[in-house]
C-alpha cells in the first residue's frame, strides 16, 4: 500500500508538471500569433515533442498502477481521472501547435487583430492556469467557475467569426488572414473545450 501511494503521488506530480509546461505552450503560441513571431512559433512546435512523450510515460505509468490490482473504488477512479485530464493535456497542446502553425505559414500580415481576439486569447489562457489550479488543489469551486465562463468563450467566438466573415466579405480582411483568424479561433474555442472537460473530471 505505501508503494501504491509513493507512485500514485509522483504520478499527480508529474501531471502538475505536464499541466504547467501545457499551459507555457499555449502561452507561447498565442505570443507568437499577436506578435507574429516565426522564432516563437517554431519553438511551440518543437516543443510539443515533449509533451507527447510525457503523455504516453503518464499514460503507461497510470497503466502499472491499475495493474497493482487495487480494489479502493476512489483509487481506481483517481487513477482513471488522471488519465483523462492527461489526454486532455495533450489536445491543447495540439491546439497550441494548430496556432503557432498558423504564424509559420502566414509569417507577414498587413491587417490588424481584432481587439476582441486578444481579450478571448487571455481568457482561455485565464481558464487553462484556473483548470491547472482546481486540478493541483481538488478545488471543485474553482473548476465551477471554469466551466461557468465557457459560454463567455463560446459568444467571443461567435462575435469574432461573424466579423471575420463580414470583413472577408467586404474585402477589409484578406482571405489568408481572414481564414486564419477563424483557424486559430477555432483552435482557441477548442482549448476552453479541453478545460472544461478537465474541470469536469474534477468535480467527477
Amino acid at each position: 500500500m505505501a508503494d501504491f501511494q509513493k507512485d500514485m503521488s509522483r504520478l499527480n506530480a508529474d501531471l502538475e508538471t505536464q499541466g504547467g509546461r501545457v499551459s507555457e505552450l499555449v502561452l507561447r503560441a498565442a505570443e507568437s500569433y499577436f506578435e507574429l513571431d516565426a522564432e516563437k512559433a517554431a519553438s511551440v512546435v518543437a516543443d510539443d515533442d515533449t509533451i507527447d512523450r510525457v503523455d504516453v510515460e503518464i499514460e503507461r505509468a497510470s497503466t502499472t498502477l491499475l495493474a497493482q490490482g487495487t480494489t479502493d473504488e476512489a483509487e481506481v477512479r483517481s487513477i482513471l481521472t488522471i488519465v483523462k485530464i492527461n489526454n486532455e493535456l495533450e489536445r491543447i497542446a495540439d491546439c497550441a501547435v494548430q496556432i503557432a502553425e498558423r504564424v509559420l505559414e502566414q509569417p507577414r500580415r498587413e491587417e490588424d487583430v481584432p481587439e476582441t481576439f486578444r481579450v478571448m486569447a487571455n481568457s482561455i489562457i485565464g481558464m487553462l492556469r484556473d483548470s491547472n489550479r482546481a486540478m493541483l488543489e481538488h478545488d471543485t469551486e474553482l473548476a465551477e467557475r471554469v466551466l461557468a465562463f465557457d459560454d463567455t468563450v463560446d459568444r467571443f467566438t461567435r462575435e469574432i467569426t461573424l466579423d471575420a466573415q463580414q470583413r472577408i466579405a467586404s474585402g477589409d480582411f484578406g482571405v489568408p488572414f481572414g481564414t486564419g483568424l477563424l483557424s486559430v479561433a477555432r483552435a482557441i474555442e477548442r482549448i476552453a473545450d479541453h478545460c472544461t472537460n478537465i474541470c469536469e473530471q474534477i468535480i467527477y
